[in-house]
């Protein structure tokens, strides 16, 4: 098989886990990132900069660290939000929308074309400031094929630079995960990222499922922290790719340990320790 890179891993602990309730502090934050760079994450998700205004002043010092790595700002499809994370400092932004009609007109009392409109009207407001922007499907896995399908190729066509397919609410298997990003890759232009949550303890199989099925991106944190059950964790998506398929993730597997008990410490709460995964890092 091919060496290098293959399987790009966007982490999302420090918006996800502070979602879990983690609160990690300013200090704690800066920390978090500094080894994540150092770790070799190419793809950081920092935060939500219109959450509130310690949010922003927490991003802002975070931009200010200039790391090897891309800081990604998430936030809604509205053009204030989209314009705190710029006036933060950041050219890479995630924008979300849900996708479902469960989530679209049972939650959000709106309709599909309100949705493909705030995908047009972010997409060009970010872009006409210069911004990067990566577009999420909340919610995808119960979305109608053809709607994701036809939301992607709206988000490529308008220059957004890769799709987030969110199982949302944790309710695929890896039989289905693997169905659904194949059907979704073959037919779509925009690379694929995957993010998968823990609710019946499938995130990481649905990650490397969707790996299979042509993602070639995954949404993860470290020690699978994140809201209700959690996500993918960074150290089974990345170890799994390593050893198990001996391919590239760009992450250096040697400081996953140190980087598990530095965001379980600050976090406030006992982090998974993964022993026989270091055991394997370790040799």
């Amino acid at each position: 098989m091919p060496s290098g890179v293959q399987f790009e891993l966007v982490d999302t602990t420090l918006r996800d886990g502070d979602r879990a309730g983690a609160a990690f502090s300013l200090e704690e934050k800066l920390r978090i990132a500094t080894a994540l760079n150092r770790a070799g994450i190419r793809w950081i998700e920092v935060g939500v900069p219109a959450l509130r205004e310690r949010e922003g002043e927490t991003l802002r010092q975070l931009m200010s660290l200039s790391p090897g790595s891309a800081l990604i700002a998430w936030s809604r499809a509205e053009p204030e939000e989209i314009g705190s994370a710029i006036s933060c400092g950041f050219s890479h932004i995630h924008i979300s929308l849900p996708v479902s009609d469960v989530y679209i007109g049972q939650k959000l009392r709106r309709s599909r074309e309100w949705v493909l409109g705030r995908l047009f009207q972010a997409l060009e407001y970010a872009q006409s400031r210069g911004c990067t922007v990566f577009v999420g499907a909340d919610d995808a896995s119960r979305a109608d094929p053809d709607f994701l399908l036809h939301y992607a190729e709206m988000a490529a066509s308008f220059g957004a630079a890769r799709l987030r397919y969110a199982d949302t609410t944790g309710c695929l298997d890896p039989f289905e995960t693997y169905r659904h990003i194949r059907y979704l890759t073959d037919r779509c232009a925009l690379p694929v990222e995957f993010q998968g949550h823990n609710d019946y303890g499938l995130a990481a199989a649905n990650t490397l499922s969707a790996f299979h099925g042509g993602a070639a991106f995954a949404s993860v944190t470290v020690s699978g922290i994140g809201e209700r059950a959690g996500n993918a964790s960074i150290e089974e998506v990345a170890s799994s790719i390593a050893y198990l398929y001996k391919l590239g993730t760009g992450v250096r597997m040697d400081a996953l340990s140190e980087l598990n008990q530095l965001v379980s410490a600050a976090g406030g709460r006992p982090g998974h320790h993964y022993r026989s995964v270091f055991t394997a890092i370790n040799g």
